[in-house]
């Protein structure tokens, strides 16, 4: 059925008072729910009117809603506004809130909000809230929209408990770095003298044919800690070339330079994952651990830290896109406590990383579960029964 069918728009405007505090909501982007943003006071906006958004209605961006910022407000949400931007509506009686709260979180509807958006350029594409109520939805009775939200939101706590708890082992493991990194026992040095640092060779597409082909990983293989080595070009480099440029297992690759801040000193360390020699692009730093001064595992979560506690953003320079350098990059201050302590310290950060890793690996399996039980009761592929909503009652006794 069409959303006009089962919703209204229901826009509460009200005029800004000056002397009035305002609680600001935007909305996030894939159905993530709301964006509480820091309260603003009357008299510091151009704002004339605002719109208060209600418990349990839709509000969408109508700016951003080809990116999914769409969502359903909580039932007990306390008195919040945004801009006129986002347009608000209310359910009828045969569409549950809770209900289309799941479909907020679908890509189905992602990408039917994207193909309505309209205007010039990403950022002043609009869906506007007449074309919103054209959008056509599967409509189970009353009775089964319950039994689906109480099956999906069974699946969403515990996405969010193992959320909470991956969350709480990262800022474990970002806590014990930065205890060996920042320890004010150990004097400071040049990292230049800790580690051995060289940035990588450009090669054009030019050099994408020739003798001595050679996998060639670039800033886009170099995640936050992770490397995605789906797709890994090959570029011409001759022996004397490979000997410089080509890494060793242990080595730590380092996006030295990028027009999104944030991606400015993501690192990861190379484990030999593919076959052959291996070099890498002028955009990226490799670091390697100096005998009898570091080892690579402390390296490896040196320049972790580095990126965590923005070290690296820190000394990056540029106005669009932002370098670490090289030379910058030598002249950072390090401190390095001796091998057997690098030792001790590394097995416990690798231990607790290794459990960070698996619990980001099960939050995806979980995740993709989530969305494979949504895709089959949407569908009507599985049912969901009486026995099956007792069931659940017992188990969340």
């Amino acid at each position: 059925m069409p959303l006009g069918d089962l919703m209204t728009l229901d826009v509460n405007t009200v005029e800004v008072d000056p002397a009035q505090t305002y609680d600001i909501v935007g909305v996030l982007n894939r159905g993530r729910g709301l964006l509480y943003r820091e309260p603003m006071a009357g008299s510091a906006t151009a704002y004339k009117t605002l719109n208060r958004v209600g418990q349990s209605q839709i509000v969408y961006s109508r700016l951003k809603a080809f990116e999914g910022a769409i969502t359903v407000a909580p039932a007990d949400l306390h008195e919040v506004y945004a801009s006129q931007e986002f347009p608000t509506f209310t359910c009828g009686p045969s569409l549950l809130p809770d209900y289309f709260r799941i479909l907020t979180t679908t890509k189905s509807l992602w990408s039917t909000l994207q193909s309505l958006s309209t205007g010039m350029g990403g950022r002043r594409e609009r869906v506007k809230p007449k074309d919103f109520l054209t959008i056509s939805i599967a409509l189970p009775s009353l009775e089964q929209q319950r039994r689906i939200v109480h099956v999906v939101d069974t699946v969403d706590k515990q996405v969010e408990i193992l959320e909470k708890e991956t969350d709480s082992l990262r800022r474990v493991l970002r806590s014990h770095r930065a205890a060996v990194m920042e320890s004010p026992d150990i004097a400071p040095i040049r990292a230049d003298e800790a580690f051995s640092i060289l940035m990588g060779r450009q090669r054009s597409p030019k050099r994408a044919n020739g003798p001595h082909m050679t996998n060639y990983l670039r800033s886009a293989n170099v995640g936050n800690g992770k490397l995605n080595l789906s797709d890994v070009l090959q570029m011409d480099f001759d022996p004397s070339e490979r000997e410089r440029f080509c890494l060793q297992s242990g080595d730590i690759l380092v996006s030295e330079g990028s027009a999104s801040e944030k991606a400015v000193g993501m690192a990861a360390m190379w484990r030999d994952e593919l076959p052959g020699p291996v070099c890498f692009q002028n955009t990226l730093l490799r670091y390697r651990a100096v005998a009898g001064v570091s080892i690579p595992s402390f390296v490896n979560h040196w320049c972790k830290w580095a990126y965590e506690s923005g070290l690296y953003r820190e000394v990056a320079s540029g106005t669009n896109i932002k370098h670490i350098g090289s030379t910058r990059a030598a002249a950072m201050p390090a401190r390095i406590p001796d091998l057997a302590a690098q030792e001790m310290a590394t097995k416990l950060l690798d231990a607790i990383e290794v459990t960070v890793e698996a619990g980001q690996n099960e939050l995806s399996s979980l995740r993709s579960v989530r969305l494979g039980i949504l895709s089959a009761l949407l569908s009507r592929q599985i049912e969901v029964d009486i026995m099956l909503d007792r069931f659940l009652e017992e188990k969340a006794a």
